[in-house]
């Protein structure tokens, strides 16, 4: 890979981090001064319960794509809900690499599925345990369709939307991780989701330049 292209990746994925640790840091000031308005006032701008970190996490998901694609809340229900949604529409778009021309894509959509498939049933398991009154995700795709989509224009739709996709699964993984009130199972699924998907990026950020001479737009859905 050039030095550069690693660069970019690197400094992609260290924004993302970089704003999941801030949109923590700010809710936690809001947990300690609640009545501090954002004008100085001294009355409070929000009600109690729209927090800084959630909006953070959502502007960044209309960045991405439009919607709300999952949040970057430090609520470990609300993160597995969340993530659950997530990597199954994951799973579902790198089964469509089944048809790519390229083995490398091939090889990537397979583990994408075998990896994300393990990491479903795993979270689906602790929200039966832990939290069975919890509901579905108000998930929106952030993926385009690729059906029908064949060669060049299935794999850099599909790099060109994983990117992103990864990059939201990152921020909500470190923002969950800067939480103190979370189950060690979780909290080590959640580095290492964080740290799989981080070379992913930088992965098909290189096909991206190599293969299209493109660099990721933050463009998808």
């Amino acid at each position: 890979m050039t030095k550069r292209v690693l660069l970019a990746a690197a400094g992609a994925v260290a924004l993302v981090i970089a704003l999941a640790t801030a949109a923590v840091t700010l809710a936690n000031d809001d947990d300690r001064h609640p009545m501090m308005g954002r004008d100085g006032s001294g009355m409070s701008m929000m009600g109690d319960d729209d927090r800084t970190g959630d909006r953070t996490g959502d502007r960044m998901g209309d960045r991405m794509g439009g919607g709300r694609h999952g949040s970057a809340s430090t609520s470990e229900p609300a993160y597995l809900v969340e993530m659950v949604a997530h990597h199954e529409e994951a799973v579902t778009t790198a089964r469509e690499l089944g048809r790519s021309d390229r083995p490398e894509m091939r090889d990537l959509g397979a583990s994408i599925v075998e990896s994300q498939t393990a990491q479903i049933e795993l979270m689906r398991g602790w929200l039966n345990e832990w939290y069975p009154d919890a509901g579905p995700a108000d998930y929106e795709p952030m993926m385009r369709d690729l059906d029908g989509l064949e060669g060049d224009e299935l794999d850099r739709t599909f790099l060109e939307d994983m990117v992103g996709h990864h990059m939201m699964a990152v921020m909500m993984s470190q923002h969950l991780l800067m939480s103190t009130d979370v189950h060690p199972e979780v909290a080590e699924l959640a580095g290492t989701i964080r740290d799989e998907q981080q070379r992913e990026i930088v992965v098909m950020t290189q096909w991206l330049r190599d293969w299209f001479d493109a660099s990721w737009s933050g463009h998808m859905r």
